[in-house]
């Protein structure tokens, strides 16, 4: 295979485009294409001012609101709910390749420790029968409890029950209400029709749709795209598909270069790149852009570490804390809170690079997307506590 070197400036335009953050969040909105475009989106239970997988959608296009999501999975089946490195939507066209993913977590849910002693045959059978009797059921219509001492991550029997079988994909999420999901048998919920791939079918399928929304990447972050695959069978697929491949070297932000693989198109797809918009965004913690925090730091130069499970006084930054994107730099940070209730978000600590970056323009330009956040959640006035 060539080999092509990119220097870290096509590496950021690059990595934007791939993520759909090259371009201003603007133009007709289509959720599915969207989420087809990304992959997946996480989904992930806080609410600081909107849920991960609501803030992720609208910094594509900040025509998408908060309702928008549910009918593609509650009433036109085009998403479905499961675990890539975390709980996530994914198009239900995904499905086929998925079938592996299902097996393969329900294989560690079940040498898990902590599954393991909740996993009683007789409760298994009859949360199974309740939901094929009664319909979508969610954790608050059981009744067993939680045995010994509470712990933050203790969760009751039939609560274990469902997530098991949500695992290995013999439940599905049906929809949810607020936030609480409701379980289906997945029979009810997944088309039946779906083409029946082999597993290395699966394993290509996989690892050529992460490396198409990716760029560029090493075997490693081509794996962790989905985390539905091992270290040896990511390798094999590079192996077997080499004629598709072309070995490159990637700059980082310190001048340091890394090999990574991309396709053979890889060229075609630089030489159309455009310079990143100039328009400010506050990204979600849980953004796939930055998820991988230390791509993130090689890339773009930026340390950024999600602190919630930090106790708050070893917190270098904050709780909840918004990287800012600026171009093709992460320029500063955003600490901020929505209060639904009042109608306002309030911004208390905000973070720049450097100083020199805290001008009068960038400040408004900031000022401005925080009035379209919160009109995302529904908010109607923002209140800066600190600038």
């Amino acid at each position: 295979m060539a080999r092509l070197k990119i220097d870290n400036r096509t590496a950021r335009a690059l990595w934007l485009k791939s993520h759909g953050l090259a371009q201003a969040p603007t133009g007709a909105l289509d959720t599915l294409q969207l989420i087809k475009q990304l992959g997946f989106v996480q989904i992930d239970t806080i609410q600081v001012v909107s849920r991960a997988h609501h803030h992720i959608l609208w910094s594509r296009n900040q025509h998408y609101r908060e309702n928008m999501l549910d009918p593609l999975l509650r009433h036109k089946r085009q998403v479905f709910e499961h675990f890539t490195h975390d709980a996530s939507v994914l198009p239900m066209e995904f499905l086929p390749m998925w079938q592996r993913q299902f097996q393969r977590k329900k294989d560690q849910v079940s040498r898990s420790n902590w599954f393991g002693k909740h996993l009683a045959p007789d409760l298994i059978t009859e949360v199974i029968r309740r939901i094929r009797d009664e319909g979508p059921l969610s954790t608050q219509d059981f009744e067993t409890k939680i045995s010994g001492e509470k712990t933050m991550w203790k969760r009751p029997p039939h609560k274990m029950v469902l997530d098991y079988l949500w695992y290995s994909g013999e439940l599905a999420t049906s929809h949810r209400d607020g936030f609480t999901k409701f379980y289906d048998l997945a029979e009810r919920v997944y088309p039946q029709d779906i083409p029946k791939l082999s597993d290395a079918e699966q394993i290509t399928q996989l690892c050529r749709a992460a490396l198409g929304r990716i760029g560029f990447g090493t075997l490693g972050e081509i794996r962790k795209f989905w985390d539905a695959c091992e270290v040896g069978e990511v390798k094999s697929w590079a192996d077997n598909d080499r004629e598709h491949l072309i070995e490159a070297e990637v700059q980082g932000a310190d001048g340091t270069w890394t090999k990574a693989l991309a396709y053979a198109d890889i060229e075609m797809r630089i030489s159309t790149l455009k310079d990143p918009t100039s328009r400010l965004r506050i990204l979600n913690p849980f953004d796939p852009a930055i998820r991988d925090r230390k791509r993130l730091a090689r890339l773009f130069g930026f340390d950024y570490t999600v602190e919630m499970f930090i106790p708050a006084a070893k917190r270098k930054w904050g709780y909840y804390v918004y990287p800012l994107l600026e171009g093709n730099r992460l320029v500063g940070r955003l600490e901020a809170k929505g209060d639904r209730v009042k109608g306002t978000l309030t911004v208390t600590n905000l973070w720049m690079e450097t100083e020199r970056l805290r001008t009068d323009k960038r400040i408004g330009k900031l000022e401005a997307e925080l009035l379209r956040l919160a009109k995302l959640a529904g908010l109607d006035q923002v209140v800066c506590s600190s600038t």
